[in-house]
């Protein structure tokens, strides 16, 4: 199994453990790849119980100051975690942008700095705008309710902040991976 392991570090958010992997003959699920993350990032064992809740996010029952995230893509697979804040994950093929999804995709200038890019690199940048909208509402518990398309993400912009939330697009070069961290500032919460 080809494993992609990448640790993002977002200054104002603290720290996200990030894991991607491509899913190899076994068909290994997003839990697995979770699974692996908290055994190399927490104190978590691998083992611990990974639930679900209403609104479809995964968290840690005994765990509540680990936030987790999971993204499955296909052939992709994507694992956040995050220590004292909420976190989301994304991950996404660069597929053709029709008109659309072109139209949905954030602001007017990014709307019209993305049609005027050739195709592939149209693919690829959408992609990342997406998996940035995604991360952040994923990690608000809104999912497509939260509506994601309404995050300002610009073209080239691959660090941000939006509302409690800082995001970070980790630069792999077949897939966009983007996560989402709540930004914490825990001198402030100790007073």
């Amino acid at each position: 199994m080809r494993r992609v392991r990448q640790e993002v570090r977002v200054t104002a958010c603290g720290r996200v453990r990030v894991a991607v992997r491509r899913r190899s003959a076994s068909r290994a699920d997003a839990r697995a790849v979770l699974r692996d993350l908290l055994a190399d990032a927490t104190e978590v064992a691998g083992d611990a119980e990974i639930a679900t809740r209403p609104s479809g996010q995964p968290h840690l029952p005994a765990h509540p100051e680990i936030s987790v995230s999971l993204s499955d893509d296909g052939d992709w697979l994507a694992a956040a975690v995050g220590v004292g804040g909420r976190v989301g994950v994304d991950v996404q093929r660069p597929e053709p942008v029709t008109a659309g999804r072109l139209r949905r995709c954030g602001s007017p200038t990014a709307r019209v700095a993305l049609a005027a890019l050739p195709d592939p690199e149209r693919e690829r940048e959408y992609s990342r705008i997406w998996t940035v909208q995604e991360a952040c509402v994923k990690a608000t518990g809104t999912g497509l309710a939260g509506r994601p398309w309404t995050i300002p993400v610009e073209v080239g912009q691959h660090d941000g902040t939006w509302h409690s939330l800082c995001w970070h697009s980790v630069p792999l070069p077949d897939i966009a991976v983007s996560v989402a961290h709540e930004l914490r500032y825990p001198e402030r919460e100790a007073r």
